[in-house]
């Protein structure tokens, strides 16, 4: 086992995963209008938080997570484990007074931003590298610990005078990696693999603790695990061979959960994340760049952004060089740039079987031309998002087949959420029924049924503002229709 850099080969698959997982270390960093005194900028960092285990036992938080998934490596395979984390650090503004000393200020103004107190979070690694023979049996221990520190930064006017200084400090935090592995029961010959990370502070708050800010520059913030094998494969959770299932669906995974990263169609690394994803997550190439502010829509951010009063860019400029760079992005966004994150067509999919006559495309729909790139800009005579583009569709008269059976608006139909990836509130209707309202046709060639449950007390508001329900056919049977 070894906790140096990692082998060139696995370095270069790891770096092609970070950018997802750079988003994930980011996450709700800063929020817009990416200044301190935002009132939804004074609760700091929401995903992945590992605090120390005193905290953890007072305030119910967690101070540790638990990964568990299936691979099937080589004989002479190892693993490679990228622990990433923030450290935050407490940064503290002081102005230069006139006898050369330093005070400590509310906001220091400058002429381009306005400085002010705020946390940072500083980038923190733990690389692992351990062979097959070393997981197996009580497996692998790495503790780590990162010291407590100040640094003190010179802060200069436009003239080059110094007018203050930003005085960062962090305080020590310690935890551990905990590695093992075990064969699976059967003819197949695959491992589950075992990963915790854990903060293993032994600070303990005192009545002078401002609750959980003192706990933060004591916790790993935005925690989590980069998985990769030199030669072998890892397992999808969410989507795993038949054979699998049953190994998959013992897996126990706390406080996060691990998906397939890196290329399409690779298998050898897993990203286990604080953030629910699917596998091979990736960045839009349509983002001009990192907004931190979680998931919000960049049109929408940039927009925003750009609007912001020259006062309000000040004070965002001052809260963090992160919320600076996105102040000048936006500032800087050319219009074709912007243009392109109002949407773009991934791909198109034949929506008939094979064999059977090609579908007619409605009008407006955007088709691309010959020789176009599939993010050029489509833009046909009349919007494919426009009802009138296809005076066929009458989703109050349209029917499908179901089962055999044909459904439309008044027919009954018996819930069966679950049987595709399925929002948590609708396994609440499991097995209730419900009255279809209409049924809807997407650009993309789906069909969705709009219902109403029956039962509910809200039922006719639903109805009167329009605002169903929606389930696939696969997710409904037939009852009889009243």
């Amino acid at each position: 086992m070894t906790t140096s850099a990692l082998t060139p080969a696995l370095e270069a698959r790891f770096a092609a995963a970070r950018g997802v997982a750079d988003a994930v270390l980011f996450e709700g960093y800063v929020l817009y209008p990416y200044r301190a005194s935002a009132a939804k900028n004074r609760l700091r960092w929401q995903f992945g938080v590992l605090v120390p285990p005193a905290w953890a036992a007072a305030a119910d938080e967690h101070d540790f997570q638990h990964t568990e998934c299936l691979m099937e490596p080589k004989t002479d395979a190892a693993l490679a484990v990228e622990v990433r984390f923030l450290h935050a650090q407490r940064r503290t503004v002081q102005q230069l007074r006139d006898d050369g000393t330093f005070e400590t200020v509310p906001e220091l103004h400058l002429t381009d931003r306005v400085l002010v107190p705020w946390d940072e979070g500083a980038e923190e690694r733990v690389e692992v590298l351990a062979t097959m023979a070393e997981l197996t049996g009580d497996g692998v221990v790495v503790p780590f610990t990162r010291p407590a520190g100040e640094a003190n930064e010179t802060v200069h006017d436009e003239d080059g005078r110094t007018v203050g200084r930003l005085v960062r400090r962090c305080e020590e935090i310690s935890g551990a990696v905990r590695l093992s592995a075990a064969e699976l029961d059967g003819p197949y010959r695959a491992m589950r693999l075992t990963a915790v990370v854990e903060n293993t502070s032994t600070w303990t708050p005192d009545a002078g603790d401002a609750g959980r800010d003192a706990a933060l520059p004591r916790s790993l913030v935005a925690a989590h695990l980069l998985l990769g094998l030199s030669a072998g494969s890892f397992l999808s959770m969410t989507d795993p061979p038949e054979w699998a299932k049953g190994a998959v669906a013992g897996c126990r995974n706390l406080h996060t959960w691990p998906v397939l990263t890196g290329e399409p169609g690779r298998t050898d690394l897993v990203l286990s994340s604080p953030i629910i994803l699917e596998d091979h997550p990736a960045i839009a190439p349509e983002s001009p760049g990192a907004l931190y502010d979680s998931t919000e829509i960049d049109e929408i951010l940039a927009l925003r952004t750009a609007a912001l009063t020259d006062q309000e860019k000040r004070e965002a400029r001052g809260t963090d060089d992160r919320a600076a760079a996105v102040i000048d992005l936006a500032d800087s966004m050319p219009p074709e740039v912007l243009e392109r994150l109002h949407g773009a067509v991934r791909a198109l999919r034949e929506v008939t079987e094979p064999g059977a006559p090609a579908a007619v495309v409605p009008d407006g729909f955007p088709q691309l031309p010959e020789g176009a790139d599939e993010y050029d800009l489509i833009r046909p005579d009349q919007p494919w998002w426009d009802p009138a583009s296809d005076g066929g569709a009458d989703p109050a008269r349209d029917r499908i087949l179901v089962d055999g059976r044909s459904v439309g608006a008044g027919s009954r139909v018996l819930l069966r959420p679950g049987l595709r990836r399925t929002d948590a509130q609708d396994l609440f209707l499991q097995g209730c029924s419900a009255l279809v309202e209409a049924v809807l046709h997407d650009v993309d060639g789906g069909v969705h049924l709009a219902v109403t449950v029956e039962g509910d007390p809200g039922a006719d508001i639903r109805r009167e503002q329009g605002r169903f329900l929606y389930f696939q056919p696969d997710e409904v049977a037939p009852l009889e229709d009243a």
